[in-house]
């Protein structure tokens, strides 16, 4: 089969399309035959080898697993002898190891039936965005209607997925984005939009129950200035440091937050599938439609990984194989 690989670390130039043997599922895994698959800053991140403490848990000197992407959409293609929740041809998405390739074997309690209303593209774009937003405003958020929710960097992959689900969940919600995505921001169903190239949010005056800042680009107390008392703060972005990304702001967030009335909550999604199910309910109900702002076929998948290493990408970025 063919396959997005790379033996070291570096930007999205080491990956090279190369012929690998398909992937043999175990008694409880499905082999998939991939049709769509989402790029993630992780991926990216991944890739590079950056920030190096990364390397502890995916090689040191080299990968050990050269092929990345997590998220996919596709048809199931065979069974392993255990597997009691799907049968072959059945359409699934899900998560994964070595998304970036034709086939890859699944673990079937990591996949659910793909939604029939939506493309195996929209359904590659949910897994992990959907996890860290539905989590950060279900579990960490426990966002409440009527609640003032600011999502800051609103038109990405995981913020039109947090406008969205909150949304859906009764709150007033603002997000803020570059003037090239209010109307995409706006089409999800936000009610404010503050367009971040002429106004910043941290001066405007306004107060919030709960921010998820996935932009990151204003200091701590900047951004507690900004909530409620009682508010919450969720910063989720990527970057950082070389050595150690965003664990020093993480960390500086736990320590302060036991000694202030606010709740300041970095977290790590984890994948569990009945949240997926419970995505696929919102996807079936209509009150939530997942936005891919562009599709690359799957020998151009170091350009998908540039754009999203660079931030510039708009709703979910995937690959098409």
């Amino acid at each position: 089969m063919k396959a997005m690989v790379h033996d070291s670390y570096g930007p999205p130039e080491v990956l090279r399309l190369d012929d690998v043997a398909p992937p043999i599922p175990g008694d409880r895994e499905v082999l998939v035959r991939v049709h769509a698959a989402g790029v993630n800053w992780a991926d990216y991140s991944i890739l590079t080898g950056v920030p190096y403490m990364i390397r502890l848990g995916f090689g040191l000197r080299r990968p050990k697993n050269g092929i990345r992407g997590t998220d996919i959409s596709g048809r199931v293609e065979a069974i392993g002898s255990k597997v009691t929740h799907f049968k072959e041809d059945e359409e699934v998405f899900g998560w994964c190891k070595g998304a970036f390739a034709e086939y890859v074997a699944a673990p079937e309690a990591q996949l659910v039936a793909k939604p029939a209303a939506i493309s195996h593209e929209q359904a590659a774009a949910v897994p992990m965005a959907g996890m860290v937003a539905l989590q950060a405003m279900r579990d960490v958020g426990d966002v409440q209607p009527g609640q003032r929710v600011l999502i800051v960097g609103a038109s990405g992959g995981i913020g039109t997925m947090a406008v969205q689900i909150a949304k859906e969940m009764g709150a007033e919600v603002t997000g803020v984005c570059s003037t090239d995505n209010v109307e995409l921001v706006q089409s999800i169903g936000a009610d404010h939009i503050i367009d971040y190239t002429t106004h910043d949010f941290t001066e405007m005056g306004e107060q919030y129950d709960l921010i998820l800042d996935i932009a990151d680009t204003h200091s701590l107390s900047e951004r507690r200035g900004v909530l409620t008392p009682s508010g919450v703060l969720i910063p989720n972005s990527g970057e950082g440091g070389p050595l150690a990304g965003s664990l020093g702001r993480i960390i500086a967030a736990r320590l302060l937050s036991p000694f202030v009335s606010q709740k300041l909550h970095p977290f790590l999604s984890t994948f569990k599938r009945e949240d997926l199910i419970a995505l696929r309910e919102l996807i079936e109900s209509g009150q939530l439609d997942p936005v891919v702002g562009g599709t690359f076929p799957l020998a151009d998948t170091a350009d998908a990984l540039d754009l999203v290493g660079r931030r510039h990408s708009r709703g979910k970025t995937v690959i098409t194989v």
